[in-house]
């Protein structure tokens, strides 16, 4: 089959110009089984996007992680999503439906052979040929699609109907299908590359996922990393990665333990502005950060945030604690809640609304979680919790929706819009985290507060941009402790 160039394209009811010139309602003009020369060739060309696999995973319902899922991908190939073999197919339907023939066709066969992978970014190049017209309307042609490289994906044949009268219609408006990004995570890593990287040590990161989660903030420009650890086992797991740690200074430390020990002692010393997890257990670098003379405490308790991103919420929301404090105390929560405020201040949220959660939204004597609640908004009301709006007890569902709330006429500022979930224990929190991960789409960021710098705490389930979010909302809290402003109200 001859490949033609784009500027000897046959221009059959649709222009091959950019998609983005073309009018709302393009027309579609056929033509028939009478009109069709053998020989007559089409074309298009495609560049495959991350959100094109995932409509056609909605459509297919093929949820195979190594057309979705990055991580999938890293593990068991070279990091690229690879496009479904009928992704190809389907795009050559669409230019016999739409151009040659047209309007009208009706598919009889495909026949194709798949060389090599399509992967996202990729551009598709598909060339459709007429080789044959047999009796009753039905053309045959020859198909083939190539990357941006001339390489072949695939070829092969198809047979159609040809339509026997002619047609020109305006093409069916489509709905507006939308794959809504965590544009709002995106919207804090953009802030961080404003700023210069910060120094940051990261703890033993003797594994894949730790040295690639390193490396990849490190080219987003948000972090410069200090790899503390056994050398060999560091440089291994970059190898088996497939990243150059080559530039990053790499401290020895013998094992996890030492290697946590060491990083807190970077930051003691003033060689590191934060602190990043890498293969080692969260507790064991707690202990070090926690140590009574060696560590990073301060006056206030340590806690969590999850910065959760959902598609179906309009701002950040915060949830905390779900991952350090097991059964806080009153006092224990007077610091968690202040230390959720003063990071969603040093991310600019504004007005900072704090949900105190229970299971219901009435004081209840038998339920501390609801005391606890009202006590809190009393001290926030007394300025013992600054820089926020309280309001608790509530019920999730009043927390966050305000038609839920409504309908159990609460009257509050806070309730149906709350930026900060304050949870009862990290039971709750971490069903609630979880939840809001795996059924309803969140992305989580992690970060530890109430140390001396911030603590960047990722997960290798963890997706690459909630990664490098992770890292860059620590950033803009390490930025408002070197400016003096973290814990105090905005002017």
């Amino acid at each position: 089959m001859t490949i033609i160039e784009d500027d000897e394209a046959t221009t059959l009811g649709i222009h091959t110009a950019d998609p983005q010139a073309e009018d709302e309602s393009p027309r579609l003009r056929n033509l028939t089984y009478d009109e069709i020369r053998v020989g007559e060739e089409a074309k298009v060309i495609r560049t495959v996007t991350a959100d094109d696999l995932k409509l056609f995973a909605v459509v297919s319902g093929n949820v195979n992680p190594r057309h979705l899922d990055e991580t999938f991908a890293r593990e068991q190939g070279d990091g690229r999503l690879v496009a479904p073999a009928m992704f190809g197919a389907a795009a050559v339907s669409a230019v016999l439906g739409n151009r040659l023939p047209g309007p009208g066709t009706i598919y009889r066969r495909q026949d194709l052979r798949f060389e090599r992978p399509l992967y996202v970014g990729d551009q598709l190049k598909i060339y459709l040929q007429v080789t044959e017209k047999k009796p009753h309307n039905v053309v045959e042609f020859d198909c083939l699609g190539v990357n941006q490289n001339g390489e072949r994906i695939f070829f092969g044949i198809a047979e159609v109907v040809a339509p026997d009268k002619s047609v020109e219609v305006t093409a069916t408006s489509l709905p507006d299908v939308q794959l809504i990004p965590h544009a709002k995570f995106r919207d804090l890593i953009t802030r961080c590359k404003q700023m210069d990287p910060v120094r940051t040590a990261v703890a033993h990161p003797c594994d894949e996922s730790a040295i690639r989660a390193a490396w990849e903030a490190a080219g987003e420009g948000l972090i410069t990393p200090v790899l503390v650890g056994p050398r060999e086992k560091i440089v291994a797991a970059a190898q088996r990665a497939g990243v150059d740690c080559s530039a990053f200074r790499i401290v020895e430390a013998a094992h996890s333990h030492e290697a946590a020990a060491a990083a807190v002692d970077l930051v003691k010393r003033g060689e590191a502005e934060m602190l990043m997890k890498g293969s080692l257990h969260t507790d064991e670098l707690m202990a070090a950060v926690v140590a009574r003379e060696a560590g990073l405490r301060t006056a206030r308790r340590i806690s969590h945030c999850f910065v959760m991103d959902l598609p179906t919420y309009d701002e950040l929301l915060i949830v905390t604690d779900a991952a350090i404090n097991i059964s806080p105390t009153l006092e224990d929560k007077i610091d968690i809640t202040q230390n959720a405020i003063d990071l969603a201040l040093a991310l600019g949220v504004s007005p900072v609304r704090v949900a105190v959660l229970s299971a219901v939204e009435m004081v209840n004597a038998r339920m501390p979680s609801t005391l606890e609640a009202a006590a809190l908004c009393k001290m926030a009301d007394r300025g013992q919790i600054r820089g926020a709006v309280l309001d608790g007890p509530l019920a999730l569902d009043n927390a966050i929706n305000l038609h839920a709330a409504r309908l159990k006429n609460i009257e509050s500022p806070v309730a149906g819009r709350a930026n900060i979930l304050l949870v009862p224990d990290l039971n709750a929190g971490n069903m609630l985290a979880k939840s809001l991960s795996f059924l309803a789409d969140a992305d989580a960021a992690g970060i530890v507060l109430g140390a001396r710098v911030p603590i960047v705490l990722t997960s290798r389930a963890d997706s690459v941009e909630a990664k490098q979010t992770s890292c860059a909302v620590a950033v803009l809290v390490a930025a408002a402790m070197r400016d003096k402003t973290w814990g105090r109200l905005p002017s």
